[in-house]
């Protein structure tokens, strides 16, 4: 047997290839949209990629899953169970394509897969249990456990609620999931347990960047976990639903896209957006249905000196799908600006992954900002002059802009608050008219923030630096 974890560190993303070596045939489970990593991968291993498994309908990227399917012919293998709101529309009816419920098993080579329906972070959600049969095992390995089960954490059970729209299901799932959990019971402590997701992602509140464990060892030093075994199940409730992250915004429309099918890629093929020149730059600026998303790493230079109405993240960490995903508009023709030409193809993937598929043109920052009539700048201050500043503009706002939870514990008083990847969603509570000194824990955060702002029309202030010493220069 083959088990392999593909990564995509920038959505803490965990794939799962399982090959049966005797036969040559693979199984890949909840692949990303960029499929060819998987179909190289089994390859380079004396694979054929021939099936393809999704443990529910994502929320935080777009499925391979149909491409796979309905380009390289693979076999697809998806939960019928949850009722018909949270079911694969796109994949009813299609040939090769096995609605799997509660307790079915398929094959791989000589690989056995058995669904376990585990609901509570979704409805339909399934794990799969991975057995050797091959290898003569008559129990499972290994538990590809999806969002329902992640190393130090579970999955959460707010986003249908939180993210997708849907009043009234947040304590609903959050039961469902107390008895998932508790479902447990019965499997075998030596279970490998393969999660959908690591640390940085947007899925849980306290994910360990350990890329997989066992399961005994989560039942007794998860702390979520453990509470669901030995607790009741209101305490369960009310502490899993605690201090969960906003959810980045475009987190609905992969609840959509991949119910309803994500858009297979043209020619099933990367966008391959054209190098243009700092004379384009007329066709791009302040121009409706497009967008200019500018990828440096350094936010003090982005700062100083940038194109009017860029939008900012940087292309490497966590960062970019959820700004990204959270400020472009569905639709947007996009022109990216780097630093040089290494990073263009890991930045198209990263888009791509999140539907923004009209990567359209790219030239580097160089270049862009040697086009005097479109720079702009934003002012920057150290953190720890923000009570001074407060002091000399009576007239001015505080947003911060970190996370619920983060807000709760300490922050400025008659800041307005809106998470960073919520901001288009807040619009109305965003303090019109007057400066707007923009903060978060770092001052990353509130860089993103602040391009933001600055794009849709705000005198805006990027407040650099850490929260403490913004906390110390109030207490001065």
């Amino acid at each position: 047997m083959f088990l392999r974890q593909i990564t995509d560190p920038a959505l803490a993303q965990n794939a799962y290839l399982i090959g049966c070596q005797r036969t040559g045939e693979a199984l890949v489970i909840d692949p990303e949209r960029d499929v060819d990593r998987y179909l190289e991968a089994a390859r380079n291993n004396g694979l054929r990629l021939i099936a393809v498994a999704d443990t529910h309908i994502h929320a935080d990227y777009l499925s391979g899953a149909r491409e796979l399917v309905e380009r390289h012919g693979a076999r697809g293998y998806f939960s019928k169970e949850g009722g018909e709101d949270w079911q694969f529309e796109w994949a009813k009816g299609l040939d090769g394509v096995t609605m799997l419920g509660d307790g079915d098993v398929f094959r791989i080579g000589n690989i056995g897969i058995k669904a376990l329906l585990t609901p509570g972070h979704t409805p339909e959600h399934m794990s799969f249990l991975v057995t050797d049969t091959g290898g003569g095992a008559s129990e499972p390995m290994a538990i590809a456990s999806g969002d329902f089960l992640f190393v130090g954490d579970v999955g959460r059970p707010d986003l249908l609620e939180s993210a997708a729209g849907q009043a009234g299901l947040m304590e609903p799932s959050a039961k469902a999931l107390y008895e998932s959990l508790r479902g447990t019971a019965a499997l075998p402590g030596f279970l490998q347990v393969l999660p959908a997701h690591g640390a940085g992602s947007a899925c849980g509140k306290a994910l360990g960047s350990v890329p997989t464990s066992v399961l005994d060892y989560e039942r007794h030093n998860n702390a979520a976990f453990r509470q669901a075994l030995e607790g009741g199940e209101g305490d369960f409730v009310k502490t899993i639903l605690e201090g969960q992250p906003e959810p980045p915004l475009y987190f609905a429309r992969m609840k959509r896209d991949n119910r309803l099918g994500p858009p297979l890629l043209v020619g099933g093929m990367m966008p391959q957006p054209a190098r243009i020149g700092a004379a384009d730059l007329d066709a791009w600026v302040g121009r409706p249905g497009r967008a200019i998303l500018d990828l440096r790493t350094d936010r003090a230079a982005f700062m100083a000196r940038h194109v009017k109405g860029a939008l900012f993240t940087p292309a490497s960490g966590v960062h970019l799908s959820a700004a990204a995903g959270s400020y472009l508009a569905e639709g947007d023709e996009i022109l990216l600006l780097l630093d040089d030409g290494a990073g263009l193809g890991l930045a198209v993937r990263q888009m791509i992954r999140i539907g923004l598929d009209r990567v359209a043109a790219w030239m580097p920052v160089s270049e862009a900002l040697s086009a005097d009539r479109h720079i702009g700048s934003i002012r920057r201050i150290p953190s720890a002059d923000l009570a001074g500043e407060i002091s000399g503009h009576p007239g001015a706002a505080v947003l911060d802009v970190r996370g619920a939870g983060e807000f709760a514990a300490g922050h400025v008083v008659g800041a307005a608050h809106i998470a960073h990847t919520r901001l288009a969603s807040g619009k109305n509570e965003i303090p019109e008219g007057r400066p707007l000194f923009v903060h978060c824990g770092s001052g990353m955060r509130a860089s993103m923030a602040c391009a933001y702002l600055a794009h849709q029309g705000h005198d805006v202030v990027h407040v650099d630096g850490d929260f403490g010493d913004i906390a110390e220069s109030l207490r001065q």
